[in-house]
């Protein structure tokens, strides 16, 4: 490994815990300008509060919001996007030498298995990580198994998340972010099959704080390194009590009923 890339993943991960605890801002091109990023520089003011280990964010976002932050925060650069048009369809819209000159701390790339785009979107994601490894950048993917050629009642299967994981390890992903598969034993399997970091995706707006909670407790026993959230904490009620409350679970080992009271639910 280059020491440029060493470096680059020791600042993302807690030097306590060896977990990382990401926030996702990069919604607007996939998921439209939904609440809680309408006001993005609100939203990004109490991320920033908070202090999570890392922030996900498109290069304009990094480029006229976050300036203000600089250096106070690591940041990935989210190097490919969906549509609400094309939802199983990542493509580029940022480049290894942009992550670069942007300052980030890695690169993420967005991929979709199981569908008819597979060969295409793995192809892009091997072509990432092989210009991020020229220049000691490490990669992150966010990737599903929720391609047009399976069920969506199968997307969270053991099986399927595995084989999702197993195929971002296989191309040299670094930090492999996909969906929880719904209890802790299952997710033990994964993460046992997967030689790569592997965080949790938020996924869909959870009931509430406490499920949000939960999750990640579970996760993190499973042997999670850390999980990567959007609506999940942006659209809660109180985002930095939030983040508190998942730094509580991910870095110091906590429990859903101590994170609650430090969130204040």
């Amino acid at each position: 490994m280059f020491l440029g890339k060493e470096v680059r993943i020791r600042r993302l991960f807690n030097t306590k815990s060896g977990n990382i605890l990401v926030i996702a801002l990069d919604h607007a091109i996939g998921w439209g300008v939904i609440p809680g990023i309408d006001d993005i520089h609100k939203t990004m003011a109490k991320v920033v509060e908070a202090k999570p280990d890392a922030i996900t964010m498109l290069k304009g976002t990094a480029e006229k919001i976050f300036r203000p932050y600089a250096g106070y925060i690591p940041f990935i650069l989210k190097a490919t996007t969906f549509s609400p048009y094309q939802p199983a369809y990542d493509t580029p819209v940022a480049w290894v030498d942009e992550a670069v000159k942007l300052g980030a701390e890695a690169i993420s790339v967005g991929a979709t298995v199981c569908g008819d785009h597979q060969p295409e979107l793995l192809s892009q994601l091997g072509e990432f990580v092989r210009q991020a490894n020229l220049v000691g950048m490490p990669t992150v993917t966010h990737i599903y198994p929720k391609g047009n050629l399976i069920k969506k009642e199968d997307w969270y299967k053991e099986e399927n998340v595995k084989y999702a994981a197993r195929a971002g390890a296989e191309l040299g992903v670094d930090i492999i972010k996909t969906f929880y598969t719904g209890d802790k034993e299952s997710f033990t399997r994964v993460v046992q099959a997967i030689p790569s970091n592997i965080v949790v995706s938020g996924g869909p707006k959870l009931p509430s704080l406490k499920d949000v909670f939960q999750m990640t407790y579970e996760a993190i026993q499973a042997g999670a390194k850390g999980v990567t959230y959007g609506r999940n904490v942006w659209q809660a009620d109180n985002p930095v009590s939030a983040i508190k409350g998942l730094k509580h679970i991910i870095h110091e080992g906590g429990s859903v009923e101590e994170a609650l009271e430090i969130a204040g639910v």
